[in-house]
């Protein structure tokens, strides 16, 4: 009954230092774009190999504006955010909000999928290295791994591609359909991006998840389970998996956040227009309003990870508490 206070506690002031880290990340983003070389006004202009004069590229600043002090245009910037408003992407003029929320579905599913797929993948083969550490099995599974980590998931996804239609003159389908409309379409679609993207995320968890339970098999507790005649397999799931899984559920942690908006060329492979894609666009037409909404983002799910992460740490550790 002690730790529920502690852990709501916990949670709420958690919840509280993400508002200073989110407005030190809006600080940041806002002044270091006025900062980088180049202008929208002009890419917009010009995209379509026009020759704008410049009282045109003055008016165009007007009505975008961009014309408006820093500090004036930084307040109302603040104020969106304080409201949930991050403004209009200054190259389609479509709520910055409308064009993540596009987007952002496909992006999460995939890297929701990638994550079971390299949790089912990494945790047995980690533990099963650990334990049969420098049998022939060991040696399989860290081939395994390292390949995972040498090849890059879009030649993966790339090979993929070529096998499907090689070997079954087959094409994942090109038009996203969400999972509540036609759930067989959605998968055929997503799976294999999610595979490719999970192979390698598992091969990072499943090292971790290697070298964490080794070195939680040294441990002296484990010896003193051992010495007083509990059984392996109790000394390995109660002990040692439970302790190995901190680092663990940190790793899985980070590459989840890094997943929401990391997949620029697995999208591109599979045309996905997901967060990934929406993000090099930005950045290619300089449209500040929705990089600033697009690195908030980012920001927000690194820190609500991290903060999952924390809660779990209790789940399989129980000496933690919170205060």
């Amino acid at each position: 009954m002690g730790q529920r206070p502690d852990m709501l506690s916990y949670l709420v002031n958690r919840l509280l230092l993400t508002i200073p880290t989110l407005l030190g990340v809006a600080v940041l983003i806002f002044f270091m774009l006025r900062v980088v070389p180049g202008d929208i006004v002009e890419v917009k202009l010009r995209g379509d190999g026009g020759n704008p004069t410049q009282e045109m590229v003055e008016a165009e600043r007007k009505r975008l504006g961009l014309d408006r002090p820093m500090h004036r245009q930084f307040a109302d910037w603040m104020i969106g955010l304080a409201t949930f408003d991050l403004g209009k992407s200054m190259w389609t003029e479509q709520p910055a909000t409308e064009e993540i929320a596009l987007r952002l579905e496909l992006s999460l599913q995939v890297a929701l999928m990638a994550t079971v797929i390299a949790i089912l993948l990494s945790i047995p083969l980690g533990t099963l290295s650990a334990l049969l550490q420098g049998t022939w099995i060991d040696y399989a599974i860290r081939i395994f791994t390292i390949a995972g980590l040498a090849m890059p998931s879009f030649w993966l996804g790339m090979l993929t591609i070529v096998s499907l239609l090689y070997f079954f003159n087959w094409l994942p389908p090109l038009t996203y359909v969400p999972i509540y409309q036609d759930p067989w379409t959605n998968m055929a679609q997503l799976f294999w991006p999610a595979l490719a993207v999970g192979y390698r995320y598992s091969a990072v968890v499943a090292r971790m998840m290697r070298s964490s339970i080794i070195e939680v098999l040294n441990e002296d507790y484990i010896r003193t389970a051992r010495a007083k005649g509990v059984y392996e397999r109790l000394v390995v799931m109660r002990h040692a998996m439970r302790n190995a899984m901190l680092p663990v559920i940190t790793v899985i942690g980070l590459e989840f956040a890094f997943l929401i908006g990391g997949l620029v060329v697995t999208e591109q492979v599979f045309n996905l227009n997901g967060i990934g894609r929406l993000f090099v666009q930005a950045v290619s037409r300089s449209d500040f309003t929705l990089i600033q909404a697009l690195v908030m983002l980012s920001a927000l799910v690194f820190i609500l990870s991290n903060l999952v992460v924390d809660m779990l740490y209790a789940v399989f550790d129980p000496r933690i508490r919170y205060r």
